[in-house]
Parts: C-alpha cells; sequence; structure tokens
C-alpha cells in the first residue's frame, strides 16, 4: 500500500493535486486520514464552523422521457398510459406549499419530452417569475438543456441566455453520472461528457451559477472518477461558475443496471469520495453530503471528512425514491444531525446566502412537517 502522507502534506501546504495523486487516495485504504486532512481544508475554507442546509422542492414536471438510461427507474417513454406532464395550476400549488414551509426556491426537471422546445421552457419560467419573483428557479440538467438544442435548433449559450432571461436564476448538475464516455455510452443514451460540459460552459458565460455532481457505482472504475473530478475541475478553473460538488452512490433498486451490477459502493466508499473530492476540488467552495442516498448517520460523519452542506429538505422527491432510496428527515432533525456534528446550522438559499426565519429560532421546541429530501439524483 502507497504512502499517502506526502500527498496530504501537499494539499495542505496548499499544493494542487495532481490526477495521479486523485488515483492514489481512491485507491487507499486510510479513509482516516484522507477524512482528516478533508475536514482540515473544510475548516479553513469556512472558519465561521456553519454547515448549511436547504428548504426547498424537486418539481419533476414530466416522466415523458425520450432516451433510456439503464439506472433510472422513473422515465417513462413517451406514449406510454402512466406518463404525465404536469400543469402550470399543479406547480403552483406545489411551489405555495413549499413557500408555507420555509422554502426559498424549487428544482425542477423532468424528463427528456421529445415535444419541447425552448418555447415552452420559458413560457413556463416567464409565467413563474412573474407570479413568485422573488421565488428561486433552480432547473433543468445539461441533458434537458441538449435535448431543447435538438429540438430548436439553437446553440447552447443561446437557450442559457434565454432561459436566464425568462427567469431562470440557477442550474443543477444533473444528469453528469460520471463524466467519462466508456461509462456513459454503456448506461445512457443521453448527452456525452463534452456536451454536459459545454452546456455548463455556456450557463456559466451567461453568469449562471450551477451544482456539478456525480453518481458512481454504474460499472465504473477509479479512473472514470479521477477523470470525472478532472473535468469538472478544469472548467472550474475556466469559469468558476460551479456553487457546489454533489457526490452520491447509485441507488440500484427497481433499475435494469441495477439487476447487473453485482458489487455496490460502500459507505466506506462514498466517505472516500467525498473526502477526495474536497481535496482534489481546490477551487469549489462547497461540498454536499448526500444523506438521502446514504442515510442521516452517513451524512452527518460526512461534515467531519469534508462537508460542509447537509443538502436539502425537500417535501417531494419522486426520481432516488423510485430507484429505492427511501430516507426522509425534517428541518429539526437536520439541524440536530448538524448541531451534534459540532457545526453550528444555517439555512441556506440556492446560491448559499443565509437565510433567516423567525420560525427557527423555535424549532428545537416544536416537532416540524414531516418533509422529504431533495433528488441529489437530479440536483443539489
Amino acid at each position: 500500500m502507497s504512502n499517502i502522507q506526502p500527498i496530504l502534506d501537499k494539499v495542505l501546504d496548499g499544493g494542487r493535486m495532481t490526477a495521479d495523486d486523485c488515483t492514489a487516495l481512491l485507491e487507499s485504504y486510510d479513509v482516516a486520514r484522507i477524512g482528516a486532512a478533508a475536514d482540515e481544508i473544510r475548516a479553513r475554507k469556512h472558519q465561521d464552523n456553519v454547515v448549511t442546509y436547504i428548504i426547498d422542492r424537486n418539481i419533476n414536471y414530466t416522466n415523458v422521457c425520450n432516451v433510456v438510461c439503464t439506472f433510472c427507474a422513473f422515465y417513462r417513454r413517451p406514449g406510454k398510459p402512466d406518463t404525465y406532464v404536469h400543469s402550470f395550476d399543479e406547480i403552483c400549488k406545489r411551489i405555495d406549499e413549499t413557500i408555507e414551509l420555509g422554502g426559498t426556491g424549487v428544482l425542477m426537471q423532468g424528463g427528456l419530452h421529445p415535444d419541447f422546445g425552448i418555447e415552452w421552457y420559458e413560457d413556463l419560467l416567464s409565467r413563474l417569475h412573474e407570479r413568485y419573483p422573488k421565488f428561486q428557479l433552480h432547473c433543468f440538467s445539461p441533458p434537458e438543456i441538449h435535448n431543447i438544442h435538438l429540438i430548436s435548433g439553437l446553440d447552447y449559450e443561446t437557450i442559457m441566455a434565454r432561459l436566464k432571461a425568462a427567469g431562470l436564476n440557477s442550474m443543477p448538475g444533473g444528469g453528469g453520472e460520471i463524466l467519462d464516455d466508456e461509462v456513459r455510452k454503456r448506461v445512457s443514451t443521453k448527452c456525452n461528457t463534452q456536451q454536459w460540459l459545454d452546456v455548463m460552459r455556456a450557463a456559466h458565460k451567461v453568469g449562471l451559477r450551477t451544482t456539478a455532481s456525480m453518481m458512481f457505482g454504474i460499472g465504473d472504475r477509479v479512473e472514470h472518477r479521477v477523470r470525472h473530478l478532472q473535468r469538472v475541475r478544469d472548467v472550474q478553473d475556466e469559469t468558476g461558475g460551479f456553487t457546489a460538488f454533489i457526490p452520491w452512490t447509485f441507488q440500484r433498486e427497481n433499475t435494469a443496471l441495477g439487476r447487473r451490477i453485482t458489487e455496490e459502493p460502500t459507505g466506506m466508499d462514498y466517505i472516500k469520495m467525498l473526502s477526495v473530492s474536497r481535496l482534489f476540488l481546490d477551487n469549489f467552495d462547497h461540498i454536499q453530503a448526500s444523506w438521502l442516498t446514504q442515510g442521516l448517520r452517513l451524512g452527518q460523519v460526512a461534515l467531519r471528512m469534508g462537508a460542509d452542506d447537509m443538502g436539502s429538505t425537500m417535501i417531494e422527491e419522486n426520481v432516488v425514491s423510485a430507484a429505492g432510496a427511501h430516507n426522509e428527515a425534517t428541518e429539526k432533525e437536520l439541524r440536530y444531525q448538524i448541531s451534534e456534528a459540532g457545526f453550528i446550522p444555517r439555512q441556506r438559499d440556492i446560491l448559499y446566502n443565509y437565510i433567516d426565519r423567525e420560525e427557527v429560532s423555535e424549532l428545537d421546541k416544536r416537532e416540524s412537517v414531516k418533509l422529504k429530501e431533495l433528488s441529489v439524483a437530479f440536483a443539489d
């Protein structure tokens, strides 16, 4: 087993990890030392000892999808009897519920609908922005933008500029999975690695902030994960447009791929990936714990292994739960987990601005409404 201490020392002294360094850490079993170094880097970046969380909702506006992803249990092919497209009134009803519970935004994504050109998305955003001018619309992943490109014939930058003008505030990092086509072409027919990265560059160029994500355990190897991290870091070097990085593990239940995968990532694999992400992605401010897929306790451990954000307390989630992740939490529970890890819990918005609500001061004295967490598979 290689000695990883020189790599950790280099990072702690302000040096930058190479891809070979990243590989060595991901192949190491010394998760405790890696996690301790990641915790130190987190503490330097966030000296106020705050760990954040967000209250928002994941609205999946349609499950109609014209591509096939073997890791997805949510999508339905066009024309199938159980397909849906939410009406504007239904979406507004869900936003009203979110606002009532202290939410500041909505994470809205859906399948790649074969009939929705850019005008459909512009109409939806502009009507929502007009009704909720201060509510954050964090919507549409790179595969959806690529789908608009195929239907409307517009380049990515034009699409992103028009969506921003219609009311889009930011964009989630969904659809990234593993940013390496050797893996992607085996599990999905949606946009390739270059297209995903180019959509992100276009979003950043027009002034939109986005998140970046990784779903591993879909037949990928360490070298694929390293390439993913390198590509995301390179774009951040170019644009500075990513707010956060969110790694999580493939949820296999009810999926075609899940029936073929024989080895699942373990809790140690998840913690190691999160810690290495904090060390390698030196140009990212925020690393988010995915307690939805890993469970509250492992999510709490992640806070001492490099994460500074506990993710989202959501009222609704359809994608990850369809694949077997059924973890739930209240805002009170999230704040408790953060406090017990030794941090100050603070609610944030999508752009990581702190939110102060009068109700929060009373939160520990009463039970809060049961909420359900974000589909990090779509989001942030």
